[in-house]
């Protein structure tokens, strides 16, 4: 009796000790359940819905969400100013902006440089050598003709001014005053080949322009659909209308082209306890997956990395991009586009 009573005890004992644990490890998955997550705050000029995918695909890997405050490049830099006077709770700790953004904010001194290995192996075409900020992809400008055209040349135009002086073609762009892509290619040349060259390029594409589009996808749709010969478009727009089975061909301008790099930087008097999740960040956006999240979706660029796949499927990874800076000013910049309406646009 003696012995079945302490079996007794023995058992109940060891039952107390697998309740009483199951309560703590049950308290303990609340409190990992609700612990907040880490969070990075990041100003951005990337359209919302890019930043979006970026997000959601980062989040998901690395259990870390990005708070993107999607901005226009002034109102980067005016919060950059601000913070660099004086931080506070709500500080970015990190940029994901146009190049000529992160120039601004490297110059005035809004930016902390970050080097890394990822950032390393990124061609000095696509960074700051100090390390103030470092290009993950860029969109470039290219001809995309429509492959029926195509079959009629005997020789296809693969520079600006063959292009321009191309009898008979049909032309699709987008308007300069439309898209900061399309402004971008007309400053890139005049900064590459000089305002007279450039001028008299465009005054011969003009009367061969079908439409000056508002956006960006409509030059590519066009020439997809022959309402158009060449389109003069971004290659991400080109490249997701020749996924979806459109008859089209890229073609690489010979004499370089423009192309808008979007990069990564630091900002100065960014939250310290965010720092070291910003640069993973940074790198994580160098990587094959950020593009995969990107391109699951519809959006295809050019990546900086050389050592990602992505980078090694892009057939026009080695084309020639303008190498004059376009150091113009918000006022010269204007003049040159106003020069473009009043001399070419809506010239008598």
């Amino acid at each position: 009796m003696r012995r079945y009573t302490s079996l007794l005890l023995t058992a109940f004992l060891l039952l107390l000790i697998v309740v009483a644990g199951s309560v703590y490890l049950a308290g303990a998955g609340r409190d990992e359940q609700h612990r907040p997550m880490r969070e990075i705050r990041v100003y951005t000029t990337l359209p919302a819905e890019h930043a979006a995918i970026l997000s959601a695909a980062y989040e998901a890997e690395h259990e870390v969400r990005v708070n993107f405050i999607t901005l226009s490049s002034d109102e980067v830099l005016s919060h950059l100013k601000d913070q660099a006077a004086q931080a506070d709770d709500r500080a970015a700790s990190m940029v994901l902006a146009d190049k000529d953004t992160l120039s601004k904010a490297s110059a005035a001194g809004y930016l902390t440089p970050y080097l890394s290995e990822a950032g390393d192996q990124v061609s000095a075409d696509f960074r700051q050598e100090s390390g103030y900020w470092v290009g993950v992809w860029y969109d470039p400008i290219v001809f995309c003709v429509n492959r029926d055209y195509l079959k009629t040349l005997p020789m296809v135009p693969d520079t600006w001014a063959e292009l321009a002086r191309k009898p008979d073609v049909r032309i699709g762009v987008t308007d300069f005053l439309a898209a900061d892509a399309s402004a971008n290619l007309l400053l890139s040349m005049i900064a590459q080949f000089g305002d007279k060259e450039t001028y008299d390029i465009w005054r011969q594409i003009h009367p061969k322009v079908v439409q000056y589009a508002r956006y960006l996808s409509n030059p590519v749709r066009q020439a997809g659909m022959g309402e158009v010969d060449v389109a003069i478009a971004v290659e991400s727009e080109t490249i997701r209308y020749l996924q979806d089975g459109y008859p089209l061909k890229v073609i690489y301008p010979a004499d370089g082209t423009a192309a808008i790099i979007t990069g990564t930087a630091m900002a100065v008097n960014g939250k310290s306890s965010d720092a070291a999740a910003a640069r993973a960040f940074a790198d994580w956006l160098l990587t094959d997956e950020a593009q995969q999240a990107l391109q699951k979706q519809g959006f295809y660029f050019v990546p900086t990395n050389p050592g990602t796949l992505a980078y090694k499927t892009f057939a026009g990874k080695n084309m020639i991009l303008f190498n004059q800076p376009v150091l113009y000013t918000a006022q010269q910049k204007h003049d040159f586009l106003d020069r473009w309406v009043k001399e070419i646009r809506f010239s008598k």
